[in-house]
């Protein structure tokens, strides 16, 4: 008897779920966009690395260093092997995450190397040393920075980004930074950072989704003084071309190893709360950040094995465990159409795996920028009712995002 109740609870929560799933999925179908939105193919923009001549007389001459990855491209060609072909004096590459050519695994620690091409000495800024020291700048006179953002707060880029800037302010050397569009960048969404919770995945008091380029975001760091040092970071930002805000800018390049395509870009921001939770989001499959799923999911429809994946997750979660859980790739339009950061897959997650605080790590926290969104949840709060909170933040922010855009809404 005991047996047949608990199948009839599995049951009974399975066919919740997949409810509540239908009537969010047919209730963001009835909503009207706020965005006059276009999709675009990459050709029809230019990333400011394309604009050479508005850089290049700044970089003739002299000793230069590039933050930059594999999506640091120029076209075809890699903007470092640009810049040498054009006979700039390249001395140093620094490389974030996932390493100066973007094959390292999640969250491993990148060694420094000299990069087998071109010869140039590469500094990781991943791991113990995330900051350049005065050590790695000295005899340099300018750096430039270009790396694809995907415009959620808990990419490690944007942390990288301000890092450089206070170690070229601390130093007194100019940055430039060539401009990429935000693949993201046509909304805003989710709970503001509390900066006690500060960390590598959020360091600065904006929205999970906050709207912005990573070079206007550059201009937000200065002007808000979210840099520790006492001097300004001399910044020139090099604009995008054809570009606004009501775009969807096709990426040309997967911005980093775990997000192979522009649904798990488009889902990234809803998804990757899961990575805080007991939950896996597809690591060590074809598909991260476009499922999620446990080996003791009841309510799962899709199934999928983790494997260790080199230069992509290595060691990922449930590792040759069978997951159950939900295949999302289709439901990316919600976000592409609409805008927000969904929360029903995450409450419905919450709900059925009937864990209470056990369901949450420590982590959690940092990716949410606070403790708040936990509580909510834990406290039975509708996703509606979340939302309602973030909106005097979201407010706050839009009055500082609209100081330092270089784009059109």
């Amino acid at each position: 008897m005991k047996t047949n109740i608990n199948s009839l609870l599995a049951q009974i929560k399975t066919i919740f779920f997949l409810c509540l799933i239908f009537f969010s999925l047919n209730s963001h179908g009835q909503q009207q966009s706020n965005y006059n939105k276009k999709k675009v193919l990459e050709t029809n923009i230019l990333p400011g690395a394309y604009s050479m001549n508005d850089y290049l007389p700044l970089l003739k001459g002299k000793k230069v260093a590039v933050v930059a990855n594999n999506t640091s491209m120029v076209k075809n060609t890699h903007l470092v092997d640009t810049l040498l072909a054009m006979g700039i004096n390249v001395i140093k590459w620094f490389g974030p995450e996932h390493g100066f050519r973007g094959n390292q695994a999640d969250g491993k620690e990148v060694a420094d190397a000299v990069d087998a091409r071109t010869g140039i000495k590469v500094i990781s800024l991943y791991g113990n040393h995330k900051k350049p020291s005065k050590e790695d700048l000295k005899g340099i006179d300018v750096v430039l920075f270009d790396i694809q953002d995907v415009g959620a707060r808990f990419y490690t880029y944007l942390s990288t980004l301000s890092n450089v800037m206070e170690a070229c302010a601390d130093n007194h050397i100019p940055l430039i930074l060539t401009d990429r569009p935000n693949p993201n960048g046509f909304y805003m969404d989710g709970p503001v950072l509390d900066t006690a919770f500060a960390s590598f995945v959020g360091l600065h008091p904006v929205p999970i989704v906050y709207g912005m380029t990573i070079g206007e975001y550059a201009r937000m760091i200065n002007g808000e003084h979210w840099i520790k040092s006492l001097d300004t970071c001399r910044l020139t930002v090099v604009k995008c071309k054809n570009y606004t805000h009501s775009f969807h800018y096709q990426l040309p390049q997967k911005p980093s190893p775990n997000l192979p395509n522009m649904s798990a870009v488009y889902l990234y921001p809803s998804l990757c709360l899961f990575e805080g939770t007991v939950m896996s989001v597809g690591r060590g499959t074809q598909h991260p950040f476009t499922i999620f799923g446990h080996p003791k999911y009841v309510s799962g429809s899709y199934c999928f094995t983790p494997k260790s994946i080199p230069g992509v997750s290595d060691n990922p979660p449930f590792k040759d465990e069978l997951c159950y859980g939900h295949n999302l790739e289709e439901s990316c339009n919600l976000i592409s159409d609409h805008g927000q950061v969904e929360l029903f897959w995450l409450i419905g997650a919450y709900n059925t795996m009937q864990l209470g605080p056990a369901f949450f790590t420590p982590y959690f926290d940092k990716l949410a920028g606070g403790p708040k969104l936990r509580e909510q949840i834990m406290a039975g709060k509708s996703s509606d009712e979340i939302r309602k909170s973030w909106q005097p933040g979201l407010k706050a922010f839009k009055a500082i995002r609209a100081k330092y855009l270089l784009y059109g809404e």
